[in-house]
Protein backbone atom coordinates (compact mmCIF):
# COMPACT_ATOMS: atom_id res chain seq x y z
CA UNK A 1 0.00 0.00 0.00
CA UNK A 2 2.74 2.43 0.61
CA UNK A 3 4.25 1.60 -2.41
CA UNK A 4 1.25 2.16 -4.33
CA UNK A 5 0.87 5.81 -2.52
CA UNK A 6 4.12 6.60 -3.72
CA UNK A 7 3.91 5.57 -7.62
CA UNK A 8 0.18 5.06 -8.37
CA UNK A 9 -1.37 7.87 -6.30
CA UNK A 10 -1.53 11.56 -7.97
CA UNK A 11 -2.76 13.54 -5.56
CA UNK A 12 -1.41 15.16 -2.74
CA UNK A 13 -4.60 14.22 -0.51
CA UNK A 14 -5.13 10.74 -1.81
CA UNK A 15 -1.47 9.94 -1.21
CA UNK A 16 -1.14 11.30 2.42
CA UNK A 17 -4.52 9.16 3.12
CA UNK A 18 -2.66 6.08 1.68
CA UNK A 19 0.39 6.39 3.62
CA UNK A 20 -1.48 7.11 6.93
CA UNK A 21 -3.57 4.16 5.96
CA UNK A 22 -0.15 1.94 4.74
CA UNK A 23 1.00 3.25 8.54
CA UNK A 24 -1.86 1.90 10.09
CA UNK A 25 -2.09 -1.17 8.55
CA UNK A 26 1.49 -1.95 9.70
CA UNK A 27 1.26 -0.75 13.18
CA UNK A 28 -2.19 -3.38 13.68
CA UNK A 29 0.25 -6.19 12.16
CA UNK A 30 2.59 -5.55 14.32
CA UNK A 31 0.56 -5.36 17.28
CA UNK A 32 -1.60 -8.33 16.53
CA UNK A 33 1.85 -10.47 15.86
CA UNK A 34 2.96 -9.48 19.03
CA UNK A 35 -0.48 -10.29 21.02
CA UNK A 36 -0.57 -14.20 21.00
CA UNK A 37 -0.12 -15.98 22.64
CA UNK A 38 -0.15 -13.96 25.95
CA UNK A 39 0.10 -16.91 28.37
CA UNK A 40 3.09 -18.94 29.14
CA UNK A 41 4.05 -21.37 31.88
CA UNK A 42 7.02 -20.51 33.25
CA UNK A 43 9.60 -21.73 36.43
CA UNK A 44 7.16 -21.81 39.33
CA UNK A 45 4.97 -19.62 37.99
CA UNK A 46 3.02 -17.75 34.73
CA UNK A 47 3.60 -15.25 32.59
CA UNK A 48 1.12 -12.86 31.03
CA UNK A 49 2.12 -10.86 28.26
CA UNK A 50 0.53 -7.26 27.98
CA UNK A 51 0.57 -4.60 25.04
CA UNK A 52 3.77 -3.13 27.32
CA UNK A 53 4.91 -4.91 29.66
CA UNK A 54 4.89 -8.87 31.24
CA UNK A 55 3.07 -9.92 34.55
CA UNK A 56 4.63 -12.71 36.18
CA UNK A 57 2.75 -14.75 38.41
CA UNK A 58 3.94 -17.28 41.19
CA UNK A 59 2.13 -20.11 42.01
CA UNK A 60 1.76 -18.73 45.35
CA UNK A 61 0.14 -15.46 43.94
CA UNK A 62 -2.59 -17.18 41.98
CA UNK A 63 -5.82 -17.68 43.77
CA UNK A 64 -7.93 -19.30 41.17
CA UNK A 65 -8.14 -20.40 37.46
CA UNK A 66 -11.42 -21.01 35.71
CA UNK A 67 -13.30 -20.98 32.60
CA UNK A 68 -16.13 -19.19 32.04
CA UNK A 69 -18.49 -20.05 29.08
CA UNK A 70 -21.47 -17.77 27.66
CA UNK A 71 -23.39 -18.04 24.22
CA UNK A 72 -23.13 -14.85 22.01
CA UNK A 73 -24.72 -14.48 18.73
CA UNK A 74 -25.41 -18.32 18.38
CA UNK A 75 -22.15 -19.65 19.82
CA UNK A 76 -20.24 -20.34 22.58
CA UNK A 77 -17.28 -18.04 24.02
CA UNK A 78 -14.97 -19.62 26.31
CA UNK A 79 -12.94 -17.28 28.72
CA UNK A 80 -9.72 -18.19 30.85
CA UNK A 81 -10.19 -16.15 33.64
CA UNK A 82 -6.48 -16.02 36.46
CA UNK A 83 -7.46 -14.61 39.83
CA UNK A 84 -4.41 -13.15 41.16
CA UNK A 85 -3.33 -12.44 44.86
CA UNK A 86 -2.99 -8.90 44.99
CA UNK A 87 -6.52 -8.04 43.01
CA UNK A 88 -5.88 -8.59 39.80
CA UNK A 89 -8.10 -10.44 37.26
CA UNK A 90 -6.73 -11.98 33.89
CA UNK A 91 -9.26 -12.39 30.92
CA UNK A 92 -8.04 -14.28 27.89
CA UNK A 93 -9.84 -15.44 24.83
CA UNK A 94 -9.46 -18.11 22.47
CA UNK A 95 -7.49 -15.43 20.37
CA UNK A 96 -5.02 -14.95 23.60
CA UNK A 97 -3.98 -17.79 24.04
CA UNK A 98 -3.53 -19.26 20.37
CA UNK A 99 -5.54 -22.70 21.49
CA UNK A 100 -8.96 -23.56 23.22
CA UNK A 101 -9.15 -22.33 26.82
CA UNK A 102 -10.37 -25.91 27.87
CA UNK A 103 -6.64 -27.27 26.62
CA UNK A 104 -4.78 -24.76 28.59
CA UNK A 105 -6.82 -25.33 31.77
CA UNK A 106 -6.03 -28.71 31.19
CA UNK A 107 -2.11 -28.16 30.83
CA UNK A 108 -2.33 -25.27 33.85
CA UNK A 109 -3.67 -28.41 35.79
CA UNK A 110 -1.51 -30.40 34.51
CA UNK A 111 1.18 -27.69 35.95
CA UNK A 112 -0.06 -27.36 39.09
CA UNK A 113 -0.94 -23.71 38.39
CA UNK A 114 -4.60 -23.80 38.74
CA UNK A 115 -4.60 -22.13 42.62
CA UNK A 116 -4.75 -23.37 45.89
Amino acid sequence: MAIGAVTLVTDAPGRVLTIIAAAGLLLFATLSWRARPKLAISDGGLSIRGPLRTHRLEKADIKIVRITEFRRIARKVRLLEIDAADDQLFVLTRWDLGADPLDVLDALTAAGLTGR
